[in-house]
């Protein structure tokens, strides 16, 4: 019987075995997939590495326990798998593993045995791998700690597309939640002027006044324009300046002022951010494997 190319595409996507393997296993288990997938894992070409594919889709988890919190990302092929029951039992799992052992990096995370006893992480990411059919990925995670004087608030949002802890001096819990909240809907860069590095000062300055130069503006007020919009710059990028959105007469300094409270620390995840993925053209890349 004829193998089309769409029998391939999926066969591939669920073991990552090349596509002439692939195209074997189907002629020879005459195009019965779960037959083919069998084959493949008997003849040792179904894999879990999947190292050539982009993992931007998945989920972020918060967890708090204590005086800790942990939000963590994890990333597969697709927002279907992100969805499934499976896969976000392995975020569950690797979040539990992350607060109850505190790693201090992804690459020690995943060389610890899962939540201290059995297999290592990296093991039981490659066994899901096999398991779900696509690249799932620990990509970034961070821990924070309060103290009796503090507050730690988490929020996720969109089903866990955004997640955000955060930790506050001397404020109550609704406070923190509020500006959990605010975080994860307004999505600040730095918590205040001071966070911003020099180098990124001078490269907005930069911008802008080549902004104005465009416009055609003066060149004696050229500056008050750049310093003008540089203030705006902070206001929409900096988390005290911002305008809380559930009060846009209030910024966040101020909200937080009637509890003479203090922000330390913020986290937000959004998932896949900063991930580049390139469109695949699965017809050309059938056409490569054929001619090579």
């Amino acid at each position: 019987m004829g193998i089309s190319t769409a029998d391939i595409k999926k066969l591939r996507e669920r073991t990552s075995a090349g596509m002439l393997d692939c195209k074997e296993a189907l002629t020879e288990t005459d195009g019965d997939l779960e037959a083919a997938v069998d084959y493949l894992r008997e003849k040792g070409m179904s894999s879990a590495d999947k190292s050539d594919r982009v993992a931007a889709e998945g989920l972020v988890s918060v967890e708090k326990e204590d005086d800790t919190a942990v939000i963590v990302e994890i990333n597969s092929e697709t927002d279907f798998v992100a969805k499934n029951d499976e896969f976000k039992e392995v975020v569950n799992d690797v979040t539990d593993h992350i607060l109850m052992e505190q790693p201090d990096s992804v690459d020690a995370a995943l060389e610890q045995a899962l939540k201290g006893d059995g297999e290592k992480v990296d093991q039981y990411l490659k066994e899901a791998i096999t398991q779900i059919g696509e690249k799932i990925t620990l990509r970034r995670f961070e821990i924070l700690d309060k103290n009796a004087e503090q507050t730690l608030a988490t929020y996720l949002h969109m089903g866990g597309q955004i997640g955000v802890a955060v930790l506050l001096e001397d404020a109550d819990e609704e406070l923190a939640k509020n500006v959990a909240m605010h975080i994860a809907a307004a999505n600040p860069d730095y918590l205040d002027r001071d966070s911003v590095s020099e180098e990124e000062v001078e490269k907005e300055k930069k911008i802008l006044r080549k902004q104005a130069e465009k416009e055609d503006k003066p060149e004696h007020i050229i500056d008050k324009i750049v310093n003008g919009r540089l203030d705006k710059f902070y206001q929409n990028n900096c988390l005290l300046e911002q305008e809380y959105i559930r009060d846009t007469d209030l910024t966040i300094k101020e909200l937080i002022a009637e509890q003479d409270a203090e922000i330390v620390k913020f986290v937000r995840y959004e998932v896949g951010e900063g991930i580049e993925v390139e469109e695949e053209d699965f017809a050309e890349e059938v056409m490569n494997e054929v001619n090579k």
